[in-house]
């Protein structure tokens, strides 16, 4: 079964947060889900999609500094250790390098030790930030260079 990335669209979105916990488990992340995201920065926020709809997705953008920020990135849980995750990089450095992207960033919480382990098998430097989401609120701050190669 081929799966295709493209960029996501409203309908797309809504599918996503219908299916939350068949990409998030029982963490409860809706609230990071944001339509603007889809509605003003498509070329970067994609959907890989299957006859059996979608799955996987990344959201992000690119900032004005040339940074492409990925904001969020999953797969669904029958999907997890096919590539699709990588695809997903790969797709969203390629849409972010188009629009003058120079670098990759992303942050997850400093318990999220498999999204650690994934950011830094795709050549990601990987740093604990005191502070970084408020006081005590430490983060893990995940920063590569472009072009991403596999």
């Amino acid at each position: 079964m081929g799966i295709d990335i493209t960029p996501a669209d409203v309908a797309d979105f809504h599918q996503v947060l219908a299916d939350h916990s068949r990409y998030w488990g029982e963490r409860d992340l809706r609230s990071l889900h944001l339509l603007a995201l889809v509605r003003e920065f498509g070329a970067t926020c994609l959907v890989a999609r299957a006859e059996d709809g979608i799955r996987g997705y990344v959201f992000g953008f690119v900032t004005p500094d040339g940074t492409g920020y990925v904001h969020l990135i999953a797969t669904r849980d029958d999907t997890r250790g096919s590539g699709l995750g990588r695809r997903l990089y790969a797709a969203f450095a390629e849409a972010a390098e188009l629009q003058g992207a120079r670098r990759l960033k992303a942050i997850t919480s400093v318990e999220n030790t498999g999204s650690i382990a994934f950011h830094r098998s795709v050549g990601f430097d990987v740093r604990i930030t005191d502070d970084y989401n408020g006081p005590g609120r430490a983060m893990a701050v995940f920063r590569r260079d472009l072009p991403l190669a596999f």
